[in-house]
């Protein structure tokens, strides 16, 4: 850890990163405290009413109301909540799926490869966006849907690489070592296996949990992920198409947030990335 600081310090992207993730959570978590509206109060006197920045704005709706004259600033941190619920929920979902059966083909290797191998190629095989219209089209569309349907869906990424890391060390001598003491199979990959992997572990979440962020807005814009009026990125988005050509804005903030918290999810992965590999660990 001791020469792991000055890289962390040093390391722009990462840092970056983790300052917009951290702005993000505040604005989530405190988000009742930093406005005065309901997200879902409706007020058709105060509808289309430009941010402060633009001409005919005030401080009264600081980053304007939509058409049903709904406050766009409380909407934006309430949205805020729902994409990092949905991307940490969904990424918890697939982690857990994906470093299963990861680590089980990579350990065994043999028959349980060649099975968990065909699943992962069978799971590459399905289209995320159909698979969720037709889960819609049968059940309906609702926040814990949404987190479902790609829990279940977004787990070949954690398989992939926790399968070709278990392979590179499961001949190590440390897990020979803990063979010859004894250990069972699952002590070896709870005690050894999976501590060695965690940093690739680590990475893959934060692609994960972007992925997710994204996805879930795509569904919303589609009209198929969380059903309006809940507070979406990509619902508000949706709405604000109609009218893009006379007033951008209700398009432009709430897509520079959802970039904003995408790209700050991938700077720290990379930087995640950077600062574990073992040419970084040996500077």
């Amino acid at each position: 850890m001791p020469r792991l600081l000055p890289r962390w310090r040093q390391h722009g992207g990462f840092l970056f990163g983790c300052a917009v993730l951290a702005v993000m959570a505040v604005l989530a978590i405190f988000a009742p405290l930093l406005t005065p509206y309901d997200p879902y109060a409706q007020d058709l006197l105060a509808r289309m009413q430009p941010p402060v920045w633009m001409d005919g704005g005030s401080w009264t709706h600081p980053f304007g109301t939509d058409h049903l004259g709904r406050d766009y600033w409380s909407r934006l941190l309430f949205g805020a909540r729902v994409s990092l619920l949905v991307g940490l929920s969904v990424t918890a979902i697939s982690c857990l799926i994906g470093t299963t059966l990861g680590v089980v083909a990579g350990y065994f290797g043999g028959r349980v490869d060649t099975v968990i191998s065909f699943l992962i190629t069978a799971r590459l095989a399905i289209p995320v966006i159909l698979v969720a219209l037709a889960v819609v089209a049968l059940v309906g569309s609702s926040l814990q849907i949404v987190i479902g349907v790609l829990g279940l869906l977004l787990w070949d990424r954690f398989a992939i690489v926790m399968r070709a890391t278990t392979q590179q060390i499961r001949s190590a001598d440390f897990i020979v070592a803990s063979r010859v003491q004894g250990a069972s199979n699952f002590q070896i990959i709870v005690q050894e296996v999976l501590p060695n992997v965690v940093n690739n572990l680590l990475v893959v979440a934060t692609l994960e949990i972007a992925q997710a962020i994204v996805l879930e807005a795509a569904l919303s814009f589609l009209g198929i992920g969380v059903p309006a009026p809940t507070p979406s990125w990509g619902l508000m988005i949706a709405e604000g198409r109609a009218n893009i050509l006379f007033d951008p804005w209700l398009i432009t903030i709430p897509g520079a947030f959802l970039f904003m918290l995408v790209l700050a999810t991938n700077m720290t992965g990379d930087g995640l990335r950077d600062l574990t590999s073992p040419e970084s660990r040996n500077r």
